[in-house]
This record gives structure tokens, sequence and C-alpha cells, in this order.
């Protein structure tokens, strides 16, 4: 064997050692392919995980503007508005409709957005569109008022929006926004002293998901609501009502205390797979025509449930599954039920 033949099989395999096969860049690229799919979950739960703790941390900024309201006022912000309008005493009384929300911006340090509302005239004129003073401000887009793992955009042209709302009680009375058993509700005044439950077992705040209207004949309970020109709410109606986002989606103005937007009550469990239900007392003098009703549920993108604000102030996760006589007793401000801390 000469030393050129020597040379030449050096040569080869050097050059076989120094570069990869087919074989083993297709196992190299199977590999990278098993890492990513293992790690973006753990990305995206991560990232879920710290939106989740974002608007929980919202939630207790609600809760504590809501202590500070009740420090000034002695009693917790009503879920909404509803009064004579003088100028025009044929307006319903409920066209008022101030949410809770609205009432609490100059306890969230959000005093640009209170001095832009004129709180002194409804929301609404007798023709059911957003008063002159008011026009510009309701648009005012406030970061607390959004949960970020929603999509965090307005439902509507003419509002901002909300994914928070506050506990207007158990459902009671078909959904009424009166009288109710809850801790917000129209005219409310509830004094800490009005939680015999005690604050640590009555609910204050949840969340609700933005709208989004079916582009189909398929429609998702997540996102939108049923409705009828009717009230009080029972099952059967609601089950067979065949409207759906009467005039505006779910969570379209912060400024509104009404079932749609600012509050919500323990009717349905969290993110039940019934669809809310909601309506409108049609008869009556101004003080009762066009109440709105409402069956609203908790709704969250977040997985398997929703933030809970406590009227302690205490935020918890409270997951789907919560026992619906539980869920229910943390809804009531008296109703004397018996619930665990935990």
């Amino acid at each position: 064997m000469t030393v050129g033949s020597h040379r030449a099989r050096g040569a080869g395999v050097c050059s076989h050692l120094g570069g990869f096969s087919l074989v083993e860049l297709l196992v190299v690229i199977a590999i990278i392919g098993v890492l990513v799919g293992l790690l973006l979950p753990a990305i995206q739960s991560s990232r879920e995980a710290s939106r989740r703790a974002f608007c929980a941390s919202n939630m207790r900024q609600i809760g504590l503007a809501a202590h500070l309201y009740l420090d000034v006022r002695k009693c917790f912000p009503s879920g909404a508005v509803a009064k004579e309008y003088p100028q025009a005493p044929n307006t319903p009384w409920t066209f008022y409709r101030w949410s809770a929300l609205a009432q609490l911006t100059p306890f969230l340090e959000n005093t640009a957005a209170y001095n832009a509302l004129n709180l002194k005239v409804p929301l609404y004129n007798a023709s059911l569109v957003i008063t002159p003073e008011n026009t510009q401000a309701v648009k005012t887009m406030v970061p607390d008022f959004l949960c970020p793992s929603d999509f965090g955009l307005p439902v509507s042209v003419n509002t901002a929006p909300t994914n928070y709302a506050v506990n207007a009680g158990s459902g009671m009375g078909g959904g009424t926004p009166l009288l109710t058993d809850g801790v917000c509700y129209v005219n409310s005044q509830t004094r800490m002293q009005n939680l015999v439950d005690g604050s640590s077992k009555t609910a204050l705040v949840s969340e609700s998901i933005l709208g989004v209207a079916a582009t189909g004949s398929t429609h998702n309970p997540q996102t939108e609501y049923r409705f009828m020109l009717q009230a009080p709410l029972v099952d059967a109606l609601c089950n067979s009502a065949n409207q759906w986002n009467y005039t505006d989606l779910r969570g379209f103005a912060w400024v509104n205390g009404e079932y749609r937007c600012g509050l919500y009550n323990h009717y349905y469990t969290p993110n039940s797979k019934s669809f809310d239900c909601l309506g409108v007392k049609s008869s009556g003098g101004p003080q009762d025509r066009l109440t709105p009703f409402g069956l609203r549920a908790a709704r969250s993108r977040h997985p398997s449930g929703v933030n809970l604000t406590r009227c302690d102030n205490s935020v918890e996760y409270v997951t789907n599954d919560i026992d619906p006589l539980v869920w229910k007793a943390l809804s009531t401000r008296a109703g004397q039920e018996m619930v665990s801390r935990d």
C-alpha cells in the first residue's frame, strides 16, 4: 500500500467525523421539536399565572377603594343608581345607572376619569342615548377595570369596557337588581354591620368575560347572553329566549351598573355552561319601567375558575367545581349559611 493511499483513506475518515448524516440531522430536529413542545405549554402556563395574579391585584385595588369609600360614606357603593331626573320626569329612574366602579373612581386614583363624568345627570336620556355631558367621558379606558387574560379592547364604539362586576346576591326575585340579598344593588347602602354573615364570608367583586358576538348559528355561553323583553326571569323562559346580546355585548361599559356590565350574581356557578339570562321590566311608571333584571355568572378566561374579592378585601381563586350551595352562600350578606373560610 502506498503512502498516497493511506493519506486518501485518512482524509475520508476525517471528513466523515466532521459532519452529520441526514439521519442524525433528523434526530436532532425531532429532539428540538419535542423540547419546544414541552416548553411552550410551560411558558404559556407561566404567562397565564402572571396575568391571573395581575388580575387579582386589580381586584384587590377595587376592594381597597370600596373600603376607602366605606370609610368616607359609611357604606359600600351601590351597584347602580336610580332616581328621578327633575328636568325630564318621564325618564325611567334606572337610566341614571351609574355603576359602583364609576362611584369608586376617585378612590382608585382615577380622579381624571371621575372628574370627567357628570354623575348628577342620568347616564342615558329618555331615548336611551348617553347624555351629552358624558358622551366623551364614558369612553375613557381604565386599565384597573380590565383583566390582562382577556383581550382588553372596547366592545362598543360608545363606551369603555370592564371585566369586573360587584355582587348583587343570589339571583333572588328572578334576578332583580332591587333590594336583593347581596352587597351592591340599585341604591343599596350596605354598611359593614349589615354583613351578618361576616365580611370574610361575603363576596364583593368578581370577574366577567368581555362579550364576543356569534359569527354563525353557534352561541357561546362564556361570551354571549340570552335576552327577553320581560322580567322577573325564570329558567323556562330563559332557556327558550331567542334574542342574543341585545343592543350591546357583555361588559361594554364600566360606568353602567346593570347586569350586562357592573353587576353579577351567584345564581349560576363560575363559568357556568348555562347562558346568562337578562331581561327588562317593560311596564310601569318611571320608577319601575325598563328596570334591567339579570341572572349573570362570574366568568373569566383563567383556567377552571375566577378571582373573587370578599368584603374583607381578601382575594382568592374559586374553581368552577365549587359546591353551588357554598357559592350561593358567599353571595348573601345575611343568609347565615355555614361557609368555610378555606
